[in-house]
């Protein structure tokens, strides 16, 4: 059973997620929180499997509280709760660590997939949302980026990144490009310590802050 606490400052949206989640039997709500000061204690006593978190909240926002759960240490995967006005947020949920995002009307189907994709350790990047922050990114007009590094990924490094930033797995890139998924992994290894990161949604938010991603 995957346990899950809720930090977000809306009742209905808390209730909510609680209604759909309880009509599977894998998952528990075991804890809720209005913002992330108050999230804080209950995480580090309660150690839940997984946490859904908003991005707007009083007190605490997500992206801080966020920051706070690395500075301590904690490994818990958090799923960013959205709506359609936060790409920069989402970004900088992305760089910190966020292993998915869920818009708040999310289907049922899709708030199961994340949950589970989290506690295995993968990131989950929805296509619709990944395709807006880019094409917001893409938007952007006379932005000067100041490292070199920033555009240094070759053509085929950028195109493995841009199916990643799609929520490609590394088989199914591979099978598209027509190499191995070792290959692919090798590529991203290198993609990694070009960027300075070290996750996929990492390389993704650092690659739509430099302008890597612009269409």
């Amino acid at each position: 059973m995957y346990k899950i606490v809720i930090v977000d400052d809306h009742f209905v949206v808390r209730e909510g997620l609680k209604l759909i989640l309880e009509t599977n039997e894998q998952f528990e709500v075991i804890g809720e929180a209005e913002n992330g000061l108050e999230a804080l204690p209950i995480i580090a006593e309660l150690q839940p499997n997984v946490i859904l978190m908003d991005l707007n909240m009083p007190v605490m926002g997500g992206l801080e509280t966020m920051q706070e759960l690395k500075k301590q240490g904690s490994k818990i995967p958090v799923i960013i709760l959205t709506t359609y006005n936060e790409d920069d947020l989402m970004i900088g949920g992305l760089a910190i660590g966020a292993k998915g995002y869920l818009l708040k009307d999310t289907s049922r189907e899709n708030l199961f997939r994340n949950i589970e994709s989290a506690v295995r350790g993968e990131t989950l990047l929805s296509t619709d949302i990944m395709e807006r922050v880019i094409a917001a990114r893409s938007q952007e007009k006379g932005r000067v980026y100041a490292s070199n590094e920033a555009n240094s990924l070759s053509d085929k490094e950028t195109h493995i990144l841009q199916a990643v930033a799609r929520g490609l797995k590394s088989k199914v890139i591979a099978l598209d490009m027509g190499i191995s998924e070792r290959t692919v992994k090798a590529h991203l290894t290198t993609i990694y310590n070009k960027l300075g990161v070290e996750s996929r949604s990492q390389a993704v938010a650092v690659a739509l802050e430099r302008g890597i991603l612009d269409n």
